[in-house]
């Protein structure tokens, strides 16, 4: 039996003398416990050198995927193919397959196999001749560093150092626009101050101001390419009437030039702008989609790189820039921040007020995973970005539905919705709750006023005046006319309580206004006719 080793210096092939010993799988290792021992079980019988680290890392790599480099193929058809009869032992199972199939190499990979790999790779100082120990370390250092940069496929297109300069000059470049937009504002707000006011927009101020220069050329002035018909009309008619004051032709010329840097720097950075986009899409799409262009690089920037970044857990990423306010929380024992960088992200920006620290925690989980897989994945495509971005929406709904739909069934079943149903009660409006008198029936009505009939009149006299003798039959005959009546017609339906109340007030007062001044009239009757009595008895 043949044995192929993989070293990091070269490919070598061993003959195994005692076949036997391989049966004993547990006590093999007692086999190569000394050079000597391991001599006895195996002998080097070709030792293929790679020439250097490029020819060994396209070995190891081919070995990794699986296939079959050039170097191994010409020790495979140099060495074994002359000795076919023999089975070849390897230690990876889907590469002697593939060996089987090209080269028609009878191959062996069984558990007694891996542990002679073992046992050799312990004794292999001694058992390859030939290369100083020296030598054999320095070689698998380089190939373990080779090897790692592979795996990680570092590439121009992946250099990350680009994404921290240009997100840091963004920055740089937004202040200085600003203190440059607020000078040439002020200064030109000297001259026309009303110019401002109609144009809100900065860098088409800018451009205006250095087209115009001296207001009084408003009016042969043509912007109709910077700003619409309403606009420039409001210009012209503000020039007209301007408070500004008189500068001279140098200062008008130092503030277009002031004006030309503004345009040129505001140029730039939509250049600048641009070129980052394009850059975080080919270094890091997933994270690009996460959270976007802007905030993605923020975080590269402050961390110092993509493979930093992919280093650091969910929970750091959700606070990255906010670590001030972190350690002030700690100190003074409050509450943590919930966000930092990641605040600025537009599904972030785009929940409520008591929802931001959800989905700023879910959003991190969701981008740590996305700065891993562009960190160390090999596809470049953002499918995964997209797909956790659409989880999250999703989430982000169900969160701010919450306290609008009632959630009812179980999991499984869909969520059902009340009707809203408008349930409004109309009320007629009760005049009986106006009056404090308590309302009494008709029947009760007419015996109260019999008895105080009854009480009115007097019993002991026997006899009565004439007057009284007309009011009792008139009042018997009103009995009467009223009994006859009440036969004579049906029952008629009660009135209201607030008409009967209403009515024994009306002949309350009527009577009480009637009897007083009766009683007047006949106090001064009597007062005249005694004046005439005495004025006849004088004459």
């Amino acid at each position: 039996m043949l044995v192929l080793f993989e070293t990091a210096a070269g490919y070598a092939i061993f003959k195994v003398l005692d076949e036997s010993k391989l049966q004993q799988v547990d006590s093999l290792y007692k086999e190569f416990e000394t050079p000597e021992k391991a001599n006895k079980v195996v002998k080097l019988k070709h030792f293929e050198k790679f020439q250097d680290t490029t020819e060994a890392l396209a070995a190891a790599t081919a070995l990794t995927e699986g296939k079959i480099g050039k170097s191994l193929k010409k020790v495979l058809k140099k060495v074994v193919a002359k000795e076919a009869h023999e089975q070849l032992a390897i230690s990876d199972a889907k590469l002697g397959g593939v060996i089987k199939e090209k080269l028609d190499l009878s191959c062996v990979h069984s558990p007694a196999v891996a542990e002679l790999m073992r046992c050799i790779r312990s004794q292999m100082e001694t058992l390859i001749t030939g290369l100083p120990p020296k030598e054999i370390s320095a070689m698998s250092l380089g190939l373990a560093h080779s090897l790692s940069r592979y795996k990680l496929k570092f590439s121009p297109d992946k250099v990350d150092t680009m994404i921290v300069q240009a997100i840091s000059l963004l920055d740089d470049l937004d202040k200085e626009l600003n203190n440059y937009i607020m000078r040439c504002r002020e200064w030109y707000g000297w001259h026309f101050p009303e110019l401002g006011k109609v144009v809100t927009d900065n860098l088409a101020y800018c451009k205006a101001a250095r087209k115009i220069g001296d207001r009084t050329n408003v009016a042969t002035t043509d912007l109709s390419d910077l700003l619409p018909e309403e606009v420039e009309a409001e210009v012209k008619l503000a020039a007209e009437i301007s408070m500004g004051t008189e500068v001279s032709e140098q200062d008008i010329g130092n503030i277009g030039h002031l004006c030309d840097q503004v345009i040129e720097i505001s140029e730039y950075r939509s250049q600048l702008y641009d070129y980052l986009k394009n850059r975080m899409m080919a270094i890091a799409p997933n994270l690009t989609v996460m959270v976007g262009e802007l905030v993605g690089a923020r975080l590269i920037s402050h961390a110092g790189s993509l493979l930093n970044l992919a280093k650091h857990p969910a929970s750091t990423v959700q606070i990255l820039g906010a670590e001030k306010a972190l350690f002030r929380a700690l100190k003074t024992r409050k509450d943590t921040p919930k966000y930092g960088l990641i605040y600025h992200a537009s599904l972030v920006g785009q929940t409520t007020a008591k929802n931001k620290g959800k989905i700023s925690r879910m959003l991190a989980a969701k981008a740590s995973l996305a700065i891993r897989y562009d960190a160390l994945g090999e596809d470049t495509n953002a499918e995964m970005g997209a797909e956790n971005r659409a989880k999250l929406e999703a989430r982000l709904r169900q969160l701010e539905e919450k306290g609008i739909r009632r959630i009812s069934g179980t999991g499984k079943a869909m969520a059902k919705t009340d009707k809203y149903q408008h349930k409004s009660e109309v009320r007629m409006y009760d005049p009986s709750a106006d009056s404090t008198i308590p309302s009494t029936s008709k029947k009760r009505k007419f015996e109260e006023v019999e008895e105080e009939d009854e009480e009115e009149t007097p019993t002991t006299p026997a006899v009565k005046s004439k007057k009284a003798k007309k009011e009792a039959a008139a009042a018997a005959e009103g009995e009467e006319e009223e009994a006859a009546e009440t036969d004579e017609t049906p029952k008629k339906k009660k009135k209201k309580k607030k008409d009967k109340k209403a009515a024994e007030e009306e002949e309350a007062m009527e009577e009480e206004q009637e009897e007083a001044p009766v009683t007047e009239s006949e106090k001064k009757k009597k007062k005249k006719k005694k004046k005439a009595k005495e004025e006849e008895e004088d004459e």
